[in-house]
């Protein structure tokens, strides 16, 4: 078992898939391929019960696997899935409103800091992460410079983590490892072809097991 404890790790996010069962299957495999810190679950064009529905199947997948599952978006859905925390893709107001509502009971992390100024803002809330990036954003091999640029700058600053959202080639994970981000964030790297996402997982771990550089304690 490697030491994730001191370099850069890998967060998941939920892909759009409408089928519960296969979501919840492909899932699950991925999550059996290594570490990942946490998951990601956006709504998607789901309506708010079936949301709700697809939440309370995919939460105990992600959280028997050892991550925290955050629900993007809805606190109705995290709190009856019994998540471990919620992503806020609004402004800084939503995250402020968030915070102070659901901290320290919830992890409470927020995205849409498109620039210098809106991340600090936003890291004057104290959530417990900043993203840079959109969680379905990842449409190009490499995670999108601007995004791996914000991390360099935030990472050696500011104490509050980030995550970057990181491109469709598994590869992209070193430039943002190398910005000196917490975590990189792939949806479509892993679960493009589902039946590798196992190998995919692993693969990327054990590329930032072997390249990423390392923390100061």
């Amino acid at each position: 078992m490697s030491n994730t404890d001191n370099r850069c790790r890998l967060v998941l996010i939920v892909p759009d898939i409408a089928d519960i069962d296969s979501r919840a299957h492909i899932l699950g495999d991925a999550l059996r391929g290594g570490d990942v810190a946490s998951v990601i679950v956006p709504q998607y064009g789901l309506d708010d019960h079936t949301f709700q529905k697809h939440a309370e199947v995919l939460v105990p997948v992600i959280q028997k696997a050892g991550a925290a599952a955050l629900i993007a978006g809805d606190t109705r859905v995290a709190g009856r899935a019994k998540a471990d925390g919620l992503h806020v893709t609004g402004n800084a107001a939503e995250l402020a409103e968030t915070v102070e509502k659901f901290t320290p009971k919830l992890i409470v992390g927020g995205g849409n800091a498109a620039d210098r100024h809106h991340a600090l803002e936003m890291g004057e809330i104290r959530p417990d992460y900043v993203f840079f990036g959109k969680i379905d954003g990842d449409i190009k091999p490499e995670a999108h410079p601007k995004n791996v640029a914000l991390a360099e700058w935030w990472a050696s600053m500011i104490e509050i983590p980030c995550i970057v959202m990181g491109g469709t080639d598994p590869g992209s994970v070193l430039a943002v490892a190398e910005s000196g981000a917490e975590f990189v964030a792939l949806r479509l790297a892993v679960f493009a072809a589902p039946e590798q996402a196992p190998a995919i997982v692993a693969s990327v771990n054990a590329l930032l097991d072997e390249k990423a550089p390392r923390f100061e304690a």
